[in-house]
């Protein structure tokens, strides 16, 4: 993939060597004079309304009330710095690289999309702290539609080489375009609405929700190398079926068997290797994203 030399996007955060704040096992930092004014609030009648209809908001949304709470009596995320952080040479590479692929995402979705709103990559390591709550790398890249932000600690691209065989720079390109995909959802009300059925369906037909959900964003991670494609020619051979395989290689059905040594369909919530594999390539194929409507698709 050709990268080098490009255009670098300057909505990046760099969190790599903080050390997230947290208060009550999770959620934004919260600084410590805040204290105070907030537990007058809790302990008033005024603050058990709050923590009641906050309580409601993380039942039916999921969000982490205390980044609402926060929110409420004011205040920015908190983050220690640990200053002698020093990035290996590799890992500098491929920030700049997922600065570039970032870049690219930006002018495409610029052109397809009516007042697009550029959303903001974090990277970080080990854990972060988001409007969603506080998550570890084991999470895996993120979008949290709260703050529309990216979260990617980068060593998730060497665990996707050497656990799942998912190696090559398109392959990790695949998975920012994937996450850009989610934000195309939150920008278009496609999560919004999606959210809104949560708890109004059984387990097992929610999940089937959340299969057609990763696999739009599959689509649209196909129609940005596409445009991107026809813009640059940043492809090398080799490229596209890097990103087939990563594909493939995240299918609920592959993950299920590497763990358990069993399959169990109701259980899916990104959909099967083979899923995966043709939306994506439905969005490269053709670019148009008036294609990608999987909610209403009779075969996914």
């Amino acid at each position: 993939m050709k990268w080098r030399g490009r255009r670098k996007s300057t909505n990046i955060e760099d969190r790599r060597g903080q050390a997230a704040g947290g208060f009550g096992g999770g959620g934004r930092g919260i600084n410590p004079m805040l204290l105070v004014p907030l537990f007058r609030l809790l302990f008033s009648k005024a603050g058990l309304v709050i923590v009641a209809v906050l309580a409601l908001v993380f039942f039916l949304t999921g969000t982490n009330p205390l980044a609402l709470l926060q929110q409420f009596v004011g205040g920015e995320p908190q983050f220690a710095q640990t200053t002698d952080y020093q990035p290996s040479p590799e890992e500098q590479a491929l920030a700049e690289q997922t600065a570039v692929v970032l870049a690219d995402t930006e002018d495409v979705w610029n052109k397809i999309m009516q007042g697009y709103r550029e959303p903001t990559l974090v990277l970080f390591s080990e854990q972060v702290s988001s409007a969603c709550g506080l998550a570890s790398s084991a999470t895996g890249p993120f979008y949290c539609p709260g703050d529309e932000k990216l979260y990617i600690d980068l060593s998730f691209f060497s665990e996707m080489e050497h656990k799942l065989g998912a190696a090559g720079d398109f392959a990790q390109a695949y998975v920012v375009g994937h996450e850009v995909g989610h934000h195309v959802q939150k920008l278009t009300g496609t999560m919004d609405q999606v959210n809104a059925l949560r708890g109004k369906l059984s387990q097992a037909e929610f999940n089937q929700l959340m299969v057609r959900v990763e696999l739009q964003a599959d689509f649209y991670a196909g129609v940005w190398a596409h445009h991107t494609q026809r813009a640059t020619g940043f492809l090398e051979p080799g490229d596209l079926e890097e990103a087939l395989n990563a594909a493939s290689a995240i299918g609920d059905d592959r993950l299920q068997k590497q763990a358990t040594g069993r399959v169990v369909p109701d259980s899916f919530t990104h959909g099967t290797s083979a899923q995966r594999v043709r939306w994506f390539r439905k969005g490269f194929e053709t670019g148009d994203v008036s294609q990608g409507d999987t909610f209403n698709a009779v075969e996914l």
